[in-house]
């Protein structure tokens, strides 16, 4: 197969995986003095990474055209992120009210038929990222946690704002259990997961599941993942003081998100932007949640997984305290992001084979 990706992103992915096989002592020269905030001390990995990406990108992608915005992203996706080899990937599209998203599936070799399933969404602030954004942990997690991974390219706003990707996610998430057979999947065992604006949705999709199976008997996923998620839209915890700027995630690029993504700010309040804000989550899917300690993003991913467990929810919180937003897809260059993915990896086999159980 032909290489695709230009010399300078071909060079750049040697470095990031040099780099993270370089001594400690010299990681450290690299690095910088090491970075502690609110009782957190940086991973060395993340604290080169963040050194390197300082040094090799002049613009972030909020000050872009938003078409080289977005080739940036899947740029990075693909230096940092590692090709895991999977037995089954092959590209399909789900059927929607509106016409149908892409989506690809990830099935290994181990796996037992009908599988677990996972559907996953991208991260990427609802305007950025596509199936290149979650390749690396896709086949991470159906690698290791043994089951089929269902990725789904959800439609990006400004073209699209809010709610077309709430729709998509709603009608990948029931396709999926709706034609388990097809995809050779256990319909009692389908996850719905994603990162970031990801998280959001899949927190959204357990949301409004749970509220549709209410009122009319709807399929509601097996478990949520939530990685990294946005969970209120409507103000600003104080991780985003702690961590507002000079990371891979800013405050300044949360603003240019928002401002995308809601064709009006007072939607915000709304529980399909901020599931923070639902009334009643006491009978949504159980949760996996996972937040970085160098993040925005951490206060409020931390107080979802709290007031899931406040209604009776069986929810578990993991804060990997050294981490940066997003750098569970940097699965090439270094082992905290291996290392986060891995526990995700059991958290996914304990959580549905529960679900199966129940079911």
């Amino acid at each position: 197969m032909t290489d695709v990706h230009p010399l300078s992103e071909r060079l750049a992915r040697r470095a990031a995986r040099g780099l993270g096989r370089l001594p400690t002592a010299v990681k450290r020269a690299v690095a910088g003095r090491p970075v502690s905030v609110d009782g957190q001390v940086m991973d060395l990995d993340a604290q080169v990474g963040k050194r390197v990406l300082g040094l090799t990108v002049s613009k972030t992608f909020e000050s872009l055209p938003l078409a080289q915005g977005r080739a940036q992203i899947a740029s990075e996706a693909w230096i940092f992120g590692d090709e895991l080899p999977v037995e089954e990937i092959r590209d399909i599209t789900i059927p929607t009210p509106e016409g149908g998203v892409p989506a690809r599936l990830y099935r290994p070799a181990s796996v037992r038929r009908p599988s677990a399933a996972l559907v996953y969404f991208h991260g990427g602030g609802w305007v950025l990222g596509d199936l290149s954004a979650s390749d690396s942990v896709s086949r991470f997690l159906a690698a290791h946690a043994s089951l089929t991974v269902i990725a789904v390219d959800y439609r990006l706003a400004p073209e699209n704002p809010f709610p077309a990707a709430v729709d998509d996610a709603l009608a990948a998430f029931t396709h999926v259990v709706e034609h388990a057979e097809e995809y050779d999947v256990d319909p009692a065992a389908v996850a719905v997961g994603g990162e970031s604006a990801g998280g959001n949705l899949a927190a959204v999709v357990a949301l409004e599941t749970a509220r549709r199976a209410r009122e009319a008997g709807s399929p509601v996923p097996a478990m949520q993942l939530l990685l990294m998620p946005v969970t209120d839209l409507s103000r600003k915890h104080r991780s985003y003081e702690l961590f507002g700027e000079g990371l891979f995630l800013t405050e300044a690029q949360m603003d240019w998100y928002k401002a995308r993504y809601l064709p009006d700010s007072a939607l915000a309040t709304d529980s399909r932007v901020s599931p923070l804000l639902a009334e009643d989550v006491h009978d949504v899917a159980p949760a996996y949640v996972a937040v970085a300690g160098f993040d925005v993003l951490r206060d409020e991913g931390e107080a979802y997984a709290h007031k899931l467990c406040d209604a009776g929810v069986p929810a578990a919180l993991r804060r990997h305290s050294g981490i940066t937003h997003s750098m569970v897809n940097a699965t090439g260059s270094g082992p905290a992001p291996r290392a986060v993915l891995l526990e995700v990896a059991g958290a996914l086999r304990m959580g549905l084979a529960r679900g199966a159980v129940a079911s």
